[in-house]
């Protein structure tokens, strides 16, 4: 990092910059915070038998590699964009920028299905019993009028359902910490490890589905233009959102396995809910519940905000159909967009569980993210006068291989999850080769057009 001054101009932009960094970093844990704590701790108590935290404790080392990367591109760019920008600048390929863009629009599609799934068990059998297929569906149907309703509407929602869902977690540490005062539960089987498939290959699959509850922080990126000063805050907003959310999941996954046993946790819908049923604390179980409903829909809302906005931009760009940039005449809404992306995730949610939905996010970002680590060291051949945040080179490098190695079967991920990925990825090909037969040939993407509009 150079001790020169940030220089306004490289600043300057159409958006507001008013947020600092105590807020980024607000934002980076209330990103992450949501649907992955709630409903993988039983999946990736499964992969290991027993000492759930350790697969987050990885998942979060690897995911803070690839943050350096985020924090050191996000600095020399302050844009808006994310991924598809660091794409374009690094490689100037119009065809890959796109399918950057798309495969994160699909992830969060993918995220929104996951937890439409996690919805509809056990949660919400605390209220009324369905089929956890029928309340997926209302689910979904309920988040798409949000999201029709307005982007203001939305933002406020997703305020609100922040809040609730790091109260939730806070339940839940409560009534671990109180546990351990108290005599009540067993630690020691917090510390226990009984994997299936062996250490290694446990620790492996548990670590790539953890990796789904850490998701988020790469949104972040997409604040850049509203922050006050970029290069300066973001790296402390990541690494400290990052640092912060992973202890609060390190000491719920401690006090799951801690008063759970690991096969309960396995074959509940809604593992959490178990832990506050046997706490020696008491605390009604139909308000966790509630609450757990609540950070679940919070997931699914942000996602499909993001997803039908991308699909928009992308549209505004002419790099897929024009009628998706459709707007509704009174509520100022992409609603082709949302009735796009929502068809699909029905599509999804009738077709997958959750473990497999969420697993199918983290191999589609995976791939983005292996990108992201090759375009920091690429874009080093390109100089910026202001000072920035820059990663030790040994830090993407080992973040692309990690990521890549984890996309790999050896995680033991089921081959429908790769099947999945590759026929939503068939769905962009199309979309751009349809696109192309009417508009022609595209010579650029500007990915900030896409991410704003």
């Amino acid at each position: 990092m150079t001790q020169t001054e940030v220089d306004p101009r490289q600043l300057e932009g159409g958006l507001r910059r008013v947020i600092g960094r105590k807020v980024l970093m607000l934002f980076v844990v209330g990103d992450i915070l949501g649907a992955g704590i709630y409903a993988l701790v039983g999946q990736v108590a499964g992969e290991v038998g027993g000492a759930v935290w350790i697969p987050f404790l990885v998942a979060f080392v690897l995911a803070a590699l690839t943050a350096t990367a985020y924090a050191e591109l996000v600095g020399k760019y302050p844009q808006a964009a994310g991924a598809a920008l660091y794409t374009n600048k690094a490689f100037g390929i119009p065809f890959v920028t796109f399918i950057v863009a798309f495969t994160v629009m699909m992830s969060g599609i993918t995220s929104a299905s996951a937890a439409a799934r996690a919805f509809g068990g056990k949660y919400l059998a605390e209220f009324v019993s369905l089929p956890t297929l029928v309340g997926a569906l209302i689910f979904l149907a309920l988040v798409t009028l949000v999201n029709l309703a307005g982007i203001s509407e939305s933002i406020k929602v997703n305020v609100v359902l922040t809040l609730i869902e790091a109260f939730g977690l806070l339940v839940i540490i409560v009534i671990g910490v109180f546990a351990l005062v108290s005599g009540d539960g067993e630690p020691s089987r917090a510390l226990e490890f009984h994997p299936a498939n062996g250490a290694f290959l446990g620790v492996l699959g548990g670590t790539a589905l953890a990796f789904y509850a850490l998701l988020g922080f790469e949104d972040s990126v997409n604040l850049a233009e509203e922050a006050k000063n970029p290069p300066r805050d973001f790296p402390a907003a990541l690494f400290g959102g990052l640092a912060i959310t992973v202890v609060i999941y390190v000491a719920v996954a401690f006090t799951a396995t801690m008063l759970v046993d690991a096969e309960t946790l396995r074959t509940s819908t809604g593992p959490l809910l178990e832990v506050v049923k046997v706490a020696g604390l008491s605390f009604p179980p139909k308000l966790f519940a509630l609450i757990a409903l609540l950070a679940v829909g919070n997931t699914a809302l942000i996602n499909m905000i993001m997803a039908s906005r991308l699909v928009y931009g992308m549209a505004r760009e002419r790099i897929v159909p024009s009628p998706f940039a459709i707007v509704h005449p009174t509520r100022a809404t992409p609603w082709v967009a949302i009735a796009f992306t929502v068809t699909i995730a029905v599509v999804l949610v009738s077709t997958g569980d959750v473990g497999g939905l969420a697993d199918t996010t983290v191999l589609l970002l995976l791939c983005v993210f292996a990108l992201v680590n090759v375009c920091v060291l690429v874009l080093r051949r390109e100089r910026v006068e202001h000072a920035h945040f820059r990663a030790p080179t040994w830090m993407p490098v080992v973040g692309a291989v990690s990521c890549l190695f984890l996309t790999l079967p050896i995680t033991g991920r089921e081959g429908e999850v790769y099947l999945r990925a590759a026929i939503l990825l068939a769905v962009g090909l199309v979309l751009w080769g349809v696109n192309r037969l009417v508009v022609g040939r595209v010579d650029a993407v500007d990915p900030g057009g896409i991410d704003k509009n």
